[in-house]
């Protein structure tokens, strides 16, 4: 049965013009890049902890580890991620992580959704509505984006510290997809990714300030 499985997912991907690769997270594939990383096993899983680099003092920054070697336009990224809030992160932090993409050479330009996992069960709805984020690096941060489109790059998604989240995003042309947990449909869609259709470009494993972050489990799967 196993055998078969196998053999439908070959034919399901070679049909749908995909091709895939689990990434191994391991010291020579990975660059941090104002964060600071560390290899470990958590929770019996092999991952990659993530830190910003607290001199970076503004947000939506390239703070990420970038995976070496790969290049990536459209397809789906799949990861495995985990957060907690620092010791001495702040009331307004909110466990943000996520994932970068077509990341251009000196990074200096990308794209990237995370989420905001403190939100997810929050009291307050506003904080609810606000548990997803998409900004584009370097024009189009958070903060320019609520304020001149708001509710169109954010969004709800149930979600918590210190649990382990399944994040896979699809990106075709100018859309990015974001799924959580192996959720059918959704949680947020973005039609317009400010790079438009974009270029090859790296991935990113992706923190920001107050946040000790862990990924595991990084598949890639690329449009042919």
């Amino acid at each position: 049965m196993k055998n078969v499985t196998i053999i439908f997912l070959l034919i399901f991907f070679a049909v749908n013009g995909l091709y895939g690769q689990n990434v191994k997270l391991e010291a020579k594939t990975l660059a941090a890049n104002k964060v600071y990383m560390t290899l470990e096993t958590f929770q019996g899983k092999e991952v990659v902890k993530v830190i910003k680099d607290s001199a970076v003092k503004e947000a939506d920054e390239p703070t990420f580890v970038r995976i070496k070697n790969i290049d990536f336009k459209d397809g789906t990224i799949e990861v495995n991620v985990l957060s907690l809030l620092l010791p001495n992160a702040s009331p307004s932090d909110r466990g943000f992580i996520g994932v970068a993409f077509r990341i251009n050479e000196n990074n200096s330009k990308f794209e990237c959704i995370y989420i905001r996992p403190s939100n997810g069960r929050a009291e307050e709805q506003i904080r609810r509505n606000h548990s997803i984020q998409y900004f584009s690096f370097p024009d189009f941060k958070f903060s320019r984006l609520r304020k001149e489109a708001p509710e169109i790059y954010e969004s709800y998604a149930d979600m918590g510290l210190n649990e382990w989240i399944k994040i896979k995003i699809v990106v075709l042309g100018k859309q990015a997809k974001l799924f959580l947990n192996d959720n059918q449909h959704p949680s947020l869609i973005v039609n317009d990714l400010k790079h438009g259709e974009g270029s090859m470009g790296a991935i990113g494993l992706f923190v920001d300030v107050g946040t000790e972050g862990r990924f595991s489990d990084l598949k890639i799967f690329k449009q042919q």
